[in-house]
């Protein structure tokens, strides 16, 4: 059975025409669902839905009298439609900014596409350097903050599996800006000093033979370490 990625929905959803709220005939926003549910803990079935965000809609202005007298609680609801549904259902908000920051505009789609596209070159071009040797280029992308995250992750990977000795050099040299990365960097000069048979020499860091007695570069003995 086939599972699709957020990335896909968000895309077919993205080519549907968005409802108008059965309330005040305005457009619906597309909103994505938070992590946190609001209700009953089951999920809402989709990561996105339509909702109406109108703050002169009457459904929504009613609702905090409506809570406020059956429910002694102050809040409202917002009209919402589960994407590809013809039914309009209602969600609680407790403030007339709650659940504004899901809303995902037009500038957010447009760098999302963006980004999506950003990823595609990047593991293309990762791809093409890979397949000819070139772990150089490859050391270029993971270098380069210009690519995504995952794409620079990927690119430490290639350069421990193909780089050259002198790879270590630049990859302890350079501080990276994530955990997740510099993690993967760590596990890629690991693997680069096994495959070239390296290590640090512990008195100057220089990279030495791992068998080398005395470090040429301080030319301290390393028989004891």
């Amino acid at each position: 059975m086939a599972f699709e990625t957020k990335e896909e929905i968000l895309q077919k959803i993205l080519e549907m025409t968005k409802p108008n709220c059965p309330h005040c005939n305005t457009e619906m926003s597309l909103w994505e669902v938070p992590e946190i549910n609001f209700s009953d803990g089951l999920g809402w079935g989709t990561p996105y839905m339509f909702v109406c965000f109108n703050d002169d809609c009457p459904s929504y202005n009613q609702g905090w009298d409506n809570l406020k007298e059956n429910m002694e609680h102050y809040a409202s609801y917002r009209c919402i439609n589960s994407p590809g549904s013809s039914n309009f259902e209602y969600m609680p908000v407790f403030s007339p900014s709650g659940g504004k920051g899901q809303i995902i505009g037009n500038d957010e789609i447009a760098m999302r596409e963006s980004f999506k596209e950003a990823m595609k070159q990047g593991f293309s071009l990762l791809t093409d350097f890979f397949v000819a040797g070139d772990w150089d280029e490859i050391m270029k992308v993971l270098l380069s903050p210009e690519y995504p995250p995952r794409v620079r992750l990927k690119a430490a990977q290639m350069v421990g599996d193909i780089g050259g000795s002198d790879a270590v050099e630049h990859l302890v040299n350079y501080k990276f800006p994530s955990k997740p990365l510099q993690e993967a960097v760590d596990s890629a000069v690991q693997k680069l000093h096994e495959r070239h048979y390296t290590r640090e020499c512990p008195y100057c860091a220089e990279i030495i033979k791992k068998r080398a007695s005395v470090c040429r570069h301080c030319q301290r003995e390393l028989t004891s370490c």
